[in-house]
């Protein structure tokens, strides 16, 4: 049974910190790219960060700097550590999973990636 479960959203001022996580069952992370993707309200979701088998990494530009994704294989666990957060970056976070690893371009693109977690909402205040 292959599930996907987030956790450490919750409500802050902008400015503030917050690091989500995304733990893994039914697979094993280190042989997929795992992501980080969101969705406001009324909006497209969107890619945030991925990370690759090799441990590459991808950031939309809109976080780059601000937000760093990272997994603990031996946790089957992946992160994003969110600093200085902006009111923009209010959205339903969702992590995700694409067996075989990051595609050759478009990695941040949603259309690939096969496994989704439920979302935890992210929501930073003015």
């Amino acid at each position: 049974q292959v599930q996907l479960v987030e956790s450490g959203g919750d409500s802050v001022q902008a400015g503030g910190s917050l690091r989500l996580s995304c733990a893994a069952s039914g697979f094993t992370v280190s042989n997929n790219a795992m992501g980080w993707f969101r969705q406001a309200a009324g909006k497209e979701r969107e890619g945030v960060a991925v990370i690759g088998i090799s441990g590459m990494t991808k950031y939309a530009e809109s976080v780059k700097g601000r937000f760093t994704i990272s997994r603990d294989n031996a946790k089957n666990t992946t992160y994003l550590q969110m600093n200085r957060l902006k009111p923009e970056d209010t959205a339903m976070y969702y992590c995700a999973a694409r067996p075989g690893g990051l595609p050759a371009k478009d990695a941040l693109s949603i259309a690939t990636y096969k496994y989704w977690g439920q979302g935890t909402q992210v929501t930073v205040a003015s």
